[in-house]
């Protein structure tokens, strides 16, 4: 680089400018160092996805159609049965060419009995694309297809003759013990420095107490993270509020589950002195504006909780709109949903920023400073009249994958102009859907169960008071 480029480095988004020419190129830390940079570039620390499922073939590729989340999950009955290697590597992939490579994969095993061997070829595909990747594990013992009282809640809603042929396809859990069993021995296997295992529980609603009481107990013996999907929906706060009369927040802070080694999804129902005591206990959010929106969950009150000090993070758990997994348009979508209504924005830029960078790489346990990317900042700004606008705003306004020039994990290089250096995405990519389609005679069979399941769940909610 000579003092004449044109290019920037923008170390801290929203808080200060970006430095240009030869002050950047001195200014970038030892990991960035190297990093090839044309007239027009824009480097800055690489954003995290900081919830996600690893979908290498998407909801809607497999006939899932958004709809309210207790009736939509179902659909993943749908799923595909594929390599658990190739799926990964496909999400990953797809994730990677966007300029994220970072993020956390709540790992929802196509066969329990295989989680542990799942787990790792998740692992061997995190390390082929080079991704830095947070690996939680699954975990569930409760209520099977439906709050308070798993499938024979359901039955009432089927006939006879589809609940005998569907009521022995409900889930059978393996005990909580020898799963989290399970999860201790993915992380004792993983050599892949890039990796963190973690503790993955749905979701309160679908775990015994029993079950949560020794996660939090692993958690603080391991010092190992958990990674929880919390309060999503609106079905879920009514049932959690009638299982936990004290508040299910309050349940988890009693039984020492809350601690700065926790991440919780969504949170979208949450109330005030829910997210204060999350935020004082260290815990993080990671909000899915996208996909809360997608299967109507609402929106998070993020403003008020940031406002209190809860660290949020941003994830796009495989629902982001246009089902592109572009996390710069997630971070377009969160700053203007929750910028407010006054003279002053409620959220900043630096909000935005902090929230995808710093307390993304808490949420994936990994070090700050170490990962970069490379963005075409020049075709942003080509039919600018001014060119010393405030970077952090003009990629909030009008960032998207496709200016996304390469991505740098630990130093090494993952993707340059949209290409993967390290896999051949396109031929993984027709690999797994070929795997896809000769599943396609059982999903023909599982697509008319899907449907009574999904009726039966509606109308067994439907019956709540209030519903």
């Amino acid at each position: 680089m000579t003092s004449n480029e044109d290019t920037r480095f923008l170390q801290h988004p929203g808080h200060k400018k970006a430095l240009r020419g030869d002050a950047a190129r001195a200014a970038l830390p030892a990991p960035a160092s190297t990093i090839p940079l044309a007239a027009g570039d824009l480097v800055l620390p690489m954003p995290v996805n900081a919830h996600d499922h690893g979908y290498g073939i998407r909801t809607l590729d497999f006939g899932s159609l958004d709809d309210a989340l207790e009736t939509w999950i179902p659909t993943m009955r749908l799923r595909p049965r594929t390599d658990a290697y190739l799926e990964a590597l496909v999400a990953f992939g797809r994730l990677a060419k966007t300029g994220v490579a970072a993020t956390i994969h709540c790992h929802n095993s196509l066969n329990a009995a295989r989680m542990v061997d799942e787990a790792l070829e998740v692992i061997r595909a995190a390390k082929d694309v080079g991704i830095r990747l947070g690996l939680s594990c699954p975990l569930l013992d409760h209520d099977a297809w439906a709050y308070d009282g798993g499938p024979e809640r359901l039955k009432p809603f089927l006939s006879p003759a589809d609940w005998e042929a569907l009521s022995p396809l409900a889930p059978r859990y393996a005990p909580f013990r020898d799963q989290l069993a399970a999860a201790d021995a993915v992380a004792a296997a993983n050599s892949n420095p890039l990796v963190d295992v973690q503790y993955g529980p749905i979701g309160p609603q679908w775990c015994s107490n029993a079950l949560l009481e020794a996660i939090a107990e692993a958690s603080a013996a391991n010092n190992r993270r958990i990674h929880m999907h919390l309060l999503e929906s609106p079905r879920q706060r009514a049932w959690l509020d009638r299982r936990f009369p004290q508040g299910i927040v309050r349940y988890l802070d009693d039984i020492g589950f809350l601690s700065s080694r926790l991440a919780v999804a969504h949170g979208v129902q949450l109330r005030p002195d829910e997210y204060e005591l999350l935020a004082e206990r260290g815990a993080q959010l990671v909000s899915n504006p996208s996909a809360n929106l997608r299967l109507r969950s609402g929106i998070a009150p993020l403003a008020n909780a940031v406002k209190r000090g809860f660290r949020f993070g941003i994830g796009l758990d495989g629902g982001a709109f246009d089902d592109d997994q572009d996390l710069w348009r997630e971070m377009r979508l969160l700053y203007f949903l929750h910028g407010g209504r006054e003279l002053q924005r409620s959220f900043t830029a630096a909000d935005i920023f902090d929230a995808a960078i710093s307390t993304g790489a808490t949420v994936v346990n990994a070090p700050l400073g170490e990962d970069f990317t490379v963005i075409d900042y020049q075709a942003l700004i080509a039919d600018s009249v001014f060119d010393d606008l405030d970077e952090a705003e003009v990629l909030l306004n009008r960032m998207s994958a496709v200016h996304a020039k390469a991505v740098y994990v630990a130093g090494r290089p993952v993707m340059r102009d949209g290409r993967l250096l390290n896999v051949d995405f396109d031929t993984a990519r027709k690999e797994l859907l070929a795997q896809a389609k000769a599943d396609l005679p059982r999903l023909i069979v599982e697509r008319e169960r899907c449907a009574k399941l999904i009726a039966a769940t509606r109308a067994y909610y439907g019956s709540w008071a209030g519903a």
